[in-house]
């Protein structure tokens, strides 16, 4: 397997010292955060430019370790971005920006999520107790984005708050949709 530069996109907020995105980066050589200018209230296409200037520094092809907000965010910026440089996604936790009544008004505006299949493999990441998307929602996002779903239960947000640590099980999910990447 080649060598890849793991590029941590946050949601909302960004992530806590508990959060595994921020563990996996702390443990990860190399790894990457694309910064936001302003966390609490995203700009889409402000957001979409810094993760483009992020897959565009990358010294290495890049892997998108998503949560939340940030699945999101991979699908809009896939429309139209550097694509080629990705090896793969890993889209956990997406959150259903069309439901108002699960997302705050702060994320609207990534509504509409894109549909288009994702022109990179990927895998999505989703809980059955997470109250920012349904399953079953998760995996329409899923199947339209042409991902692997993975459903792990009941693991609430698969943030700090859901005690997971750095998430050993999901840091075997994204190896093992490595071994199956060509690139």
């Amino acid at each position: 397997m080649r060598q890849t530069t793991m590029l941590i996109l946050p949601g909302l907020g960004d992530t806590g010292l508990s959060h595994w995105q921020t563990l996996w980066q702390l443990s990860t050589p190399g790894a990457r955060r694309v910064e936001q200018e302003d966390w609490e209230r995203p700009v889409l296409s402000e957001w979409i430019d810094n993760l483009q200037d992020a897959v565009i520094d990358a010294p290495f092809p890049v892997v998108l370790v998503a949560h939340s907000l940030g699945c999101a965010l991979v699908a809009h910026w896939a429309r139209s971005g550097a694509t080629g440089r990705v090896a793969a996604a890993m889209l956990v936790a997406p959150v259903d920006v069309e439901a108002e009544a699960r997302t705050p008004p702060e994320t609207w505006c990534l509504a509409p999520i894109p549909r288009d299949p994702l022109p990179f493999p990927s895998l999505v990441v989703a809980s059955r107790d997470d109250s920012y998307i349904d399953i079953g929602r998760a995996s329409e996002l899923a199947d339209s984005w042409r991902s692997r779903l993975v459903d792990i239960g009941r693991a609430g947000h698969i943030n700090g708050k859901s005690g997971l640590g750095a998430w050993p099980e999901g840091r075997h999910l994204l190896n093992e949709l490595l071994a199956m990447s060509c690139f």
